[in-house]
């Protein structure tokens, strides 16, 4: 059985950062220094205990979440490594909600980016106290001091030192300790060891300058220390150390750290700061629920001792082990065998076996305490955003809120008779990832798979062919267009008459019809005076103008925003009957809609899209190649934020046009904002198009 822990003994972080800013190789690097592992596995060779699936190694990046853990100094510090890449930013948001620590790894050479920007606006919305680690200061060109001005400008200037390089770029390999006031030399070859020494004679004086900043702004985060620094003029090393936990608790102070994740350079100081000041759950105080009885808000404590509550922020689709549920305790203890109820949907849950994990590896334990995070198997009933609890504790937590996606692609079935099997492939993928996103479009008679970008959707798809053994193929997906009118048709009249021998066919209309206000929908009105149109006919008439509507007639889209009135009219008083008065209905309004100028309506997006400054020109030029319409413009720092109206057929790809364009560096975010009419060049392609699809199926 695994070690135990008490809340207090426990470390719950979260890494994240841009793509490539080395979280994989930092958790490495913590695993070897704290003796976890016997060595450091490499990325390039697939041997990291964080990226151990297939198309991780295959790929040679992170795609999911993985939950590892470490001991240092008595302490269980449980890492969360989420990917960096914007296409799987799901797990980096579902890491951050359980986490009582975020770390963001900056690169020395690159700075702020992008993606940095995106995960501290995750960090900041969820309120999470953080650090920041400059990594690959051994890196050519590195510049310290560049990714500090650029964190401040970005992040604020609570931002705040702790270590500087001493020699940073190829031969790094010392970093000043702000809060020891000592150098550290470190051995190059990986071992994580360092030699403490004084502070060279050129450097002391920034090292004294930077403690003295540390100190006056600790001092600023709490009264109390307040008045002892207004007395003393500084802090003693117990004051210090004391007002920095709380600051960095409190969110007032974000410290600084350093290192070279590739050479464990920086890794034995990092898990000292994270046992020494990172926030245990006790810390905390608590998480905020709902109590389901009343429905008022209330503060759920990490103890032990009371009744126990979780929330599932993963699950995960293993071979030969089914779903992996991964849970947070926040309250009591859990052990193997113990009855919850699943307050999200109201079934019972008995629990199995309980696991702590290191990637891949899974380890039984016990019990799990308030404050700490594992896993279990063969959960009925439960999935990723449930509240477990006891019958008496009936409390539920807020959801993880998940982007909406800004990609879409069709799924067809290579091979007939596989549509079970992919339908259930897709709905297992959805499961383990909420960002992906299965529509069925039955009007256009497609299946639309909806994620963050086009690499999100290509693995997803690539997990169901090897999981499923089916073959699919990913298309464009059809265009949800409208038709309608642009102009009054007085009088649409057609005569539906059949004489076969015996019984005929006899229905005669006239009908109006007239463009309506956008978004007002259809209107059929009874005009008919005198019975010249029996009543009883009247809804026949109804109806095959309606299902002449929903085919179309201009291009085979679904026709919206016209108001048909029926007139005039005749019947014969042997012949007539509803089919004959629906087929004359249809034929009418399909005459009529030809002469009302008839047009095509296209759906119209709205973006925001991210970029920096010097991509704009790219970026402004290509949305105008795409038909787009510029809202607004916004400086946001280094970047600009654009905003603007986009037709939904000029998006296809365009995560990958973007990502093309800004080398990565630009985001977006796409929805649904009205339908307007398309221009006539652009509309005669989809009627042609339509009209040669309609051929081939012939």
């Amino acid at each position: 059985m695994a070690k135990e822990y008490s809340s207090d003994k426990i470390r719950n972080v979260a890494l994240v950062g841009h793509g490539g800013s080395g979280k994989t190789t930092f958790t490495e690097a913590l695993m070897f220094v704290s003796g976890k592992t016997t060595r450091m596995g490499r990325i390039e060779d697939g041997s990291t205990i964080s990226d151990y699936r297939p198309d991780e190694i295959e790929r040679k990046i992170s795609i999911n979440s993985s939950l590892l853990h470490v001991e240092w100094q008595g302490v269980k510090i449980n890492i969360l490594d989420s990917p960096g890449y914007s296409d799987f930013v799901g797990e980096v948001i579902s890491s951050l909600r359980v986490a009582d620590l975020g770390i963001l790894l900056l690169k020395a050479v690159e700075g702020v980016e992008v993606g940095s920007e995106i995960v501290w606006n995750y960090i900041r919305s969820m309120q999470l106290p953080a650090i920041l680690i400059v990594n690959k200061l051994d890196n050519e060109n590195s510049d310290f001091d560049k990714v500090i001005s650029e964190a401040r400008e970005r992040f604020g200037h609570d931002v705040t030192i702790l270590h500087f390089p001493v020699n940073q770029g190829l031969t790094f390999d010392s970093i000043v300790d702000i809060l020891s006031m000592k150098m550290l030399k470190f051995e190059r070859g990986g071992s994580g060891k360092f030699v403490e020494s004084e502070i060279p004679s050129h450097l002391l004086e920034k090292a004294k300058q930077l403690r003295e900043e540390l100190i006056e702004k600790v001092a600023e985060t709490n009264e109390e220390i307040m008045n002892r620094f207004f007395e003393e003029g500084t802090l003693n090393n117990e004051e210090l150390q004391k007002g920095l936990k709380l600051a960095l608790l409190e969110r007032k102070i974000f410290p600084v750290l350093c290192m070279s994740a590739s050479m464990a350079i920086g890794a034995n100081t990092i898990l000292d700061f994270l046992v020494n000041y990172g926030p245990s759950p006790k810390d905390r105080n608590g998480v905020k629920a709902t109590n389901l009885n009343d429905k008022k808000e209330v503060m759920v404590e990490p103890d032990e001792n009371k009744e126990p509550s979780l929330f599932v922020f993963k699950t995960v689709s293993e071979e030969h082990v089914g779903e992996l549920t991964f849970f947070r305790v926040y309250s009591g203890t859990i052990t193997p065998g113990m009855d919850l109820l699943n307050q999200s949907n109201g079934k019972a849950e008995r629990l199995g076996q309980l696991f702590i994990m290191n990637g891949r590896e899974r380890h039984e334990i016990s019990k799990i305490v308030a404050g700490d995070i594992g896993a279990t198997v063969k959960l009925k009933d439960t999935h990723t955003n449930n509240t477990l609890s006891s019958r008496n504790f009936p409390v539920s937590f807020a959801q993880i809120v998940f982007p909406d996606p800004v990609m879409r692609l069709a799924i067809k079935s290579k091979n007939k008779g596989d549509e079970d099997k992919i339908a259930n492939g897709l709905h297992s993928l959805h499961e383990e990832d909420p960002t992906f996103i299965v529509n069925v479009d039955a009007k256009l008679s497609q299946t639309i798979i909806e994620g963050q970008g086009e690499l999100h959707l290509l693995i997803a798809t690539n997990r169901l062919k090897k999981r499923y053994g089916v073959d699919v193929d990913l298309t464009e997906p059809k265009i949800p267009y409208k038709e309608t009118i642009s102009a009054i048709v007085p009088d649409a009249e057609y005569k539906h008459k059949k004489q076969t021998g015996g019984r005929g066919q006899y229905g005669h209309v006239h009908l109006k019809i007239e463009p309506k206000q956008r978004g007002t929908g259809f209107e059929f009105v009874d005009a008919i005076v005198g019975g010249v149109v029996p009543g009883r006919f009247v809804p026949a008439v109804e109806k095959g103008v309606v299902e002449t509507m929903q085919k179309g007639v201009l291009a085979g889209y679904e026709i919206v925003d016209v108001k048909v009135t029926l007139f005039d009219g005749s019947y014969h008083s042997v012949d007539s009957d509803e089919n004959s008065f629906k087929i004359a209905g249809s034929m009418a309004f399909k005459k009529g809609f030809l002469e009302g100028k008839p047009i095509l309506l296209e759906p119209i997006n709205s973006i925001e899209i991210t970029v920096p400054e010097e991509c704009m020109g790219d970026v402004m030029g290509d949305l105008a190649g795409r038909r787009g319409k510029i809202q607004g413009m916004e400086s946001d720092g280094r970047f600009q934020k654009i905003k603007a109206t986009i037709p939904m057929a000029e998006l296809h790809r365009y995560a990958t046009a973007l990502r093309s364009m800004t080398q990565g560096r630009g985001i977006y975010k796409t929805w649904f904002s009205h339908y307007e009419e398309m221009p006539p060049q652009e509309a005669e392609k989809v009627i042609a198009a339509s009209e040669k699809a309609k051929e081939e199926e012939e």
